[in-house]
């Protein structure tokens, strides 16, 4: 019970750590695994044993038997579901062919080129190397997402690296999978057979349960058959059941059958899809957190004494700087990404959970059957995610400035809200080459806008916290437009530091029309609320430009004839340079000469 209560705490307190000092929760979590066991075995307990016993022993230990290959396989697969459900097809309209060549040949250069390598400077057997280079192949959303959000990044580079984080994990478990299926059966003749059987009925199976369930799941929640109180429990339990159904029927098939299913429901319409991925994301951290602890505490120090060599540091060099380079610059030739877009995803390629997770799995199995060699699988993937994981955490930011993919100015606009009125504002921005993001808690209006081709999401900003998002780490204004003053000035109090590098701005209250007679500096336009907004597109849903010659007739136009007529003021362009109103009032340059971008009829 100790030990149990423990691992939870210490996974927790290992989260917090990671959370305060913006590092990769993944570095802490080996650390402390590693303490609790070898670490604390060879050098802390007097009678030798590990503070946390992962297997049991005879005298102590968590799980009997298989018992912890079974949890740490099921809370893989939630943990693939959960990054399932995030995975949007919106997100890969211009870097979609990257991510397919990345996942793919970039996939096969990886096995291929690591394979090779661990043979020769390991002289391990080529079965095992191939699968020491199956595991590896895998860069985890886990990992990913940490760096990501503490670097501003162009929304191309980040989106690549946080779809490969999570589409490669089940291709490089399937990779693994076949190459130890491969090794179970003693290899030779029979590989062939056995690998091309393995593989169509890991795509058949995983596929077809992880579609049909998905669908399946989607309806009973749709359709209102599952009450709300048991809608994540529900949930869970259909991920389970998929995955050991899938199992069942093909062995490491279950790993793509819930990673299916998680994007089938990401990307359908359900209702109550936020709910259920803030369950499923609670619900991972506490496993990730066990998981590490757990299969780093499982490793023992003799394990880590076959690293303590210069092969070791050779086998990583190239894996990391020659390896990687190679796969992400032919996966990306002849895209739209720069060079130093590219050298960036080179740089950035660390190893996750999966990676660890299935290592234990397969390492433990071949030791078991008396696989020569099999002792080294463990530790060299070990060490390859924890050195990945540590090198990226400390180097990403400053190679980005170097190499110059780190956006020193964050120029795009937070939209709050995506009603009519301001999914016309941010197409017209848009059209004027300005990155524009509408959040909105409508469904409707959310979808509008993403069928009209705008960056949109449904997100309640009273329960979500803006700044984990890393589709929003280039924002530097934020608009609040929604119909509720109280919903703008929430927005205002609560985002303006992360978001309002340039400036926060919201829509009048209605108070303040009445009352103020003088600009307020959080006021997006001083005489209009959204009351105003909604008339004025109502009656003329069109963006209009006035030339205004001279810094006199700009405050004539603002001050008096907007009075007269339906229409709301937004923008000024001046010297192809969008401004906002409040903006423009504290520009110092000449204010002649320049034209006023409105919503409504024309003046």
């Amino acid at each position: 019970m100790l030990e149990l209560a423990g691992i939870i705490i210490l996974g927790i307190l290992a989260q917090w750590f990671a959370w305060k000092f913006k590092i990769p929760a993944i570095l802490p979590l080996i650390l402390i695994g590693l303490l609790v066991g070898p670490i604390a075995a060879e050098f802390l307990s007097k009678d030798g044993t590990k503070w946390i016993e992962p297997i049991w022993n005879g005298k102590n230990g968590l799980f009997p038997g298989d018992g912890l290959y079974y949890f740490v396989s099921l809370a893989i697969s939630i943990v693939l579901f959960e990054g399932g459900l995030t995975l949007k097809r919106s997100e890969i309209k211009t870097v979609g062919p990257v991510i397919t060549k990345l996942i793919t040949l970039g996939s096969a250069i990886t096995f291929f080129g690591a394979g090779i390598v661990a043979h020769y400077i390991f002289n391990l057997n080529l079965d095992l190397s191939f699968l020491f280079s199956g595991l590896i192949i895998v860069t985890g959303p886990t990992v990913i997402t940490p760096i990501l959000r503490n670097i501003p990044l162009k929304k191309d580079v980040s989106t690549v690296l946080k779809w490969e984080g999570i589409l490669i994990d089940p291709i490089g478990a399937l990779v693994a999978v076949l190459v130890f299926e491969f090794i179970s059966v003693g290899g030779g003749s029979g590989f062939t057979k056995v690998a091309l059987m393995e593989f169509g009925k890991i795509l058949l199976f995983g596929t077809t349960f992880g579609f049909t369930f998905a669908h399946a799941l989607a309806f009973f929640i749709n359709k209102k058959l599952i009450p709300h109180y048991l809608l994540n429990v529900v949930s869970l339990s259909a991920v389970l059941l998929v995955f050991v159904l899938s199992e069942i029927f093909a062995h490491e098939s279950g790993l793509l059958a819930v990673v299916v299913m998680g994007m089938v429901l990401g990307n359908s319409k359900l209702e109550n899809l936020k709910e259920l991925l803030y369950f499923k994301e609670s619900l991972s951290i506490l496993l990730i957190s066990m998981l590490f602890i757990l299969l780093s505490a499982n490793i023992n120090i003799e394990d880590l004494m076959l690293l303590y060599t210069w092969k070791t540091a050779s086998l990583f060099a190239i894996v990391v700087f020659v390896i990687r380079p190679i796969a992400v610059f032919a996966s990306t030739r002849n895209s739209k990404l720069k060079v130093n877009e590219k050298l960036f995803i080179s740089w950035v390629g660390p190893r996750g959970i999966v990676a660890a997770g299935i290592a234990s799995l397969f390492g433990s199995k071949l030791m078991k059957q008396g696989v020569e060699g099999a002792e080294y699988i463990t530790p060299l993937v070990f060490m390859i995610v924890l050195g990945t994981v540590l090198f990226n955490a400390t180097t990403a930011r400053l190679f980005a400035k170097m190499v110059g993919v780190f956006l020193k100015s964050s120029n795009a606009i937070l939209i709050i809200g995506a009603s009519s009125p301001a999914r016309l504002i941010a197409k017209y921005l848009k059209e004027n080459g300005k990155r524009v993001i509408l959040i909105d808690a409508n469904n409707d209006y959310v979808d509008k806008a993403v069928k009209s081709d705008l960056d949109a999401f449904r997100i309640d900003i009273y329960n979500e916290d803006l700044s984990d998002n890393i589709e929003l780490n280039d924002v530097g204004y934020l608009l609040a437009m929604t119909s509720s003053e109280a919903v703008n000035q929430y927005a205002l109090d609560n985002f303006s530091t992360s978001f309002g590098e340039h400036g926060s701005y919201r829509l009048s209250t209605s108070d303040e029309i009445i009352n103020t007679k003088e600009p307020l500096d959080k006021v997006f336009t001083y005489k209009d609320d959204y009351i105003n907004l909604i008339e004025a597109y109502r009656d003329s849903p069109k963006i209009n430009e006035v030339v205004i010659a001279s810094e006199e007739d700009y405050k004539t136009m603002i001050s008096k004839t907007f009075d007269l007529v339906k229409s709301v003021p937004l923008f000024v362009k001046k010297d192809d340079k969008l401004f906002l109103l409040p903006e423009f009032d504290k520009f110092e340059g000449s204010k002649d000469n320049c034209s006023l971008i409105y919503l409504g009829e024309n003046v």
